[in-house]
């Protein structure tokens, strides 16, 4: 008998991939995919797909044309044409677009360019795109154990294994050229040196510490860095042989800390994802400070700072962008031009102007804020119909870095003048 296993076989010869679940998970990933609608294409779909994602996010999708699906996973995994069409009719005729994720797209008097690499190994999900002084581009490969470095100016990439199970959920540059990524996989933060390709490994001091997740320098060098499911913010010495690792509890159980970053005064401010506050944490004690936001139903998934030190935070469950004052506590939100279902997500700052993405409108859209005016402007990214922008840095010379997770792609965004 030709069981849901031996599919499973083909699957992984036809992607590379080797699916990481035991035996219960698959057998209830198993029982899921025997829920999908039948048809011609099912028994492909339940094995090249579900061997990676749950069915939710094939059901729960925007649903997208068949030229769409077949792009989609075109970036994930390889299958053969006869294959491809299979998956792509049978998702098409199941799941085509859906209304209701379109976004609404503001103009205004700034113009902007995408340029999108698709990086090489496929099904890598790459996130959180950094410059190092030399120019280059660097992703974190967050399913491959991958750091990939591109050449803006040739195009040239390059990827870089790291350790089995490290899962790099991001990475960063310092000034040395030297890229540091979070071990999120297996509670460990490492060093890769570009010109060696040798990669130094810190191991969390506290086995809880299990999934290092955002990192940001201080102007000092030292590598501050949020754990998620540890619920915890730490810092790293890179001038300790062994990393001189601190890790700090935040107050508020199951926070889910998340995005970070540091103010001018070199105060570290972290977002909660698993609440409706953001921290402050004393970069000499590491006591941690936190601060209510207007609405409990808020999440605070990423968190920004302005000349100002004015703290800028996204609220993914509600759809607002919001500024804390730290000096007065005072908070002011704006709503953003998607609505409450928009799914706010990665932010930066550039000259004082705010830049953040929807992540739950299909295509995924940049926004732009002007304080000042008060004043919305956004754009579909290229890539952005099956894809969703996680994080947001700036490049050095004033324009940002994006990704798109689920298409494989890296990019810049070149900020024209109003």
């Amino acid at each position: 008998m030709f069981r849901f296993s031996n599919l499973l076989i083909m699957a992984a010869m036809f992607s590379g991939i080797v699916p990481a679940w035991g035996q219960g998970q698959m057998s209830e990933r198993a029982r899921e995919a025997a829920g999908l609608p039948d048809g011609e294409g099912k028994a492909l779909v339940s094995t090249v797909c579900i061997a990676c994602h749950g069915v939710d996010q094939i059901t729960g999708s925007a649903g997208y044309t068949q030229a769409q699906w077949r792009d989609l996973f075109s970036n994930m995994i390889t299958l053969g044409d006869a294959q491809a069409t299979s998956v792509s009719k049978y998702l098409a005729a199941n799941f085509p677009p859906r209304p209701g994720r379109e976004p609404v797209l503001v103009p205004g008097p700034v113009e902007v360019t995408f340029k999108e690499w698709a990086v090489p190994t496929k099904g890598q999900r790459a996130r959180d795109p950094d410059q190092s002084p030399d120019g280059s581009i660097w992703w974190a490969g967050h399913w491959k154990d991958i750091a990939g470095r591109i050449n803006p100016q040739t195009g040239d990439i390059k990827e870089f294994k790291l350790p089995d199970g490290a899962r790099p959920h991001s990475l960063i540059s310092d000034d040395r050229g030297d890229i540091w990524y979070m071990g999120n996989g297996n509670g460990t933060i490492g060093r890769l040196n570009p010109a060696t390709g040798d990669i130094k490994v810190y191991p969390m001091p506290d086995p809880a510490a299990r999934d290092p997740h955002t990192p940001v320098f201080d102007k000092n060098g030292i590598l501050w860095f949020t754990v998620q499911r540890g619920n915890m913010v730490g810092r790293l010495n890179p001038a300790s042989a062994t990393g001189d690792i601190k890790l700090a509890k935040v107050p508020t159980p199951d926070a889910r800390p998340y995005g970070i970053d540091v103010d001018s005064k070199g105060v570290v401010w972290v977002a909660y994802n698993g609440s409706y506050k953001v921290a402050r944490v004393d970069p000499a004690t590491m006591a941690i400070k936190e601060y209510e936001m207007p609405d409990k139903r808020q999440m605070i998934r990423r968190l920004a700072i302005d000349s100002n030190d004015m703290v800028w935070y996204l609220d993914r469950e509600l759809g607002k962008l919001g500024r804390l004052d730290p000096m007065t506590g005072a908070v002011k939100e704006w709503q953003s031009p998607s609505g409450e279902k928009s799914g706010p997500y990665a932010i930066e700052i550039v000259d004082d102007i705010i830049w953040y993405n929807e992540s739950m409108k299909r295509p995924d859209t940049l926004v732009r804020f002007d304080p000042k005016a008060e004043r919305f402007q956004s754009w579909a990214i290229p890539a952005g119909m099956g894809g969703s922008l996680r994080n947001m840095r700036a490049t050095r010379d004033g324009n940002l870095l994006i990704h798109q997770t689920a298409t494989n792609r890296v990019g810049i965004v070149t900020i024209g003048k109003n």
